[in-house]
């Protein structure tokens, strides 16, 4: 198998104080699912040397890390780093801040944002185009590497954490992962990129102002 590597008065006053509390609690439920769907309305803008991918979240599966993703994103966590693995037809990863740094190219795959996230492995498939986080061997493993998915990888699924997919973009996808490659440092896998492939920004903005 390929690894990709948080006392009322009177009755009266009882009936008004009830209805007073139905009320701010019909208004806070509606203010939270206001909340949240504007959350699920957000997407990723990723921009790379090869053009530009439009991701949505699934938060309704993944909402710890979609949450951790969105925050490295906003905090500019991806800016300048690459997508330093390609598969062909298999996966494209990204996310490791080392990968901002030419000189640590040999210590690529490796890099964290200082913590690990506890998995959310759920019933999404790993299809084309899927958003998944890279780990370890260690099921709680994952940071802030990811991957996207070329093609189905049906022997991931359940075991890694897909949190959303390409909406646009799917030819800068399948651009990139046709990227030449050479064999890794391990004489494992031709996976190593022959050109640097940049992600320049990652957004997080609301679906409705993609144009």
């Amino acid at each position: 198998m390929k690894n990709v590597l948080l006392s009322v008065i009177s009755g009266l006053g009882l009936c008004a104080a009830t209805v007073l509390g139905q009320s701010d609690a019909g208004t806070l439920k509606k203010e939270e699912a206001k909340t949240t769907a504007s959350a699920s309305n957000e997407v990723a803008v990723i921009e790379t040397t090869k053009g530009r991918m439009v991701v949505e979240f699934w938060p309704d599966v993944a909402p710890k890390t979609v949450e951790n993703f969105k925050k490295l994103a906003r905090d500019k966590f991806y800016d300048g780093t690459c997508f330093h693995r390609i598969v062909k037809g298999f996966m494209i990863q990204g996310g490791d801040p080392l990968t901002k740094d030419p000189a640590a190219q040999a210590r690529y795959g490796t890099g964290d944002p200082g913590y690990k996230i506890k998995a959310e492995f759920n019933s999404r498939k790993h299809a084309r185009g899927v958003l998944s986080m890279a780990r370890s061997a260690h099921p709680d493993s994952a940071g802030s590497q990811f991957f996207v998915c070329l093609d189905a990888a049906s022997h991931l699924d359940n075991k890694y954490t897909c949190f959303g997919r390409v909406i646009r973009g799917e030819d800068v996808l399948l651009k990139i992962g046709e990227t030449p490659t050479k064999m890794n440092a391990f004489g494992t896998e031709r996976s190593v990129p022959t050109e640097r492939i940049g992600v320049e920004t990652v957004r997080i903005v609301p679906a409705d102002s993609i144009q």
